[in-house]
């Protein structure tokens, strides 16, 4: 997952704020970008990135979509924030540590992923003694 950004529309606007966001972040632009059939995506897409591929197919977009759906169980959950602002603060923490814990999607045996976790436990273990 790239990037989780919490707005209250979904036009244009928004759509080519999120792009640029990703474009920053990223620091070069992707060979092909899948997203859901929102027309605000095509449309962003073709202003700030004409040559890339989009694709806003049903079906392709599938793993995308599912990887959001943690972060939207807990975005149910956590409805008491005041503002939109302070849920974007926690949205960008809690997917780094997300990324941190959860293993990439693969047909790992059960003790790999037992490993893959306690070293990520023994990564933030050492990172939050640093900070603290």
């Amino acid at each position: 997952m790239l990037d989780e950004v919490i707005q209250t529309r979904r036009d244009t606007k928004a759509a080519k704020r999120l792009l640029r966001r990703l474009l920053r972040k990223q620091g070069c632009p992707p060979r092909r970008m899948i997203t859901d059939k929102l027309g605000s995506y095509a449309a962003a897409q073709r202003q700030i990135m004409p040559d890339v591929e989009h694709r806003s197919h049903k079906g392709v977009n599938n793993r995308a979509e599912n990887s959001h759906l943690p972060f939207r169980q807990r975005e149910r959950v956590m409805q008491g924030f005041r503002s939109p602002r302070y849920l974007q603060r926690f949205v960008n923490v809690f997917s780094a540590v997300r990324n941190l814990f959860v293993p990439p999607r693969s047909s790992r045996s059960a003790p790999a992923t037992h490993l893959h976790r306690l070293n990520a436990m023994a990564e933030w273990k050492a990172v939050t003694n640093i900070a603290a």
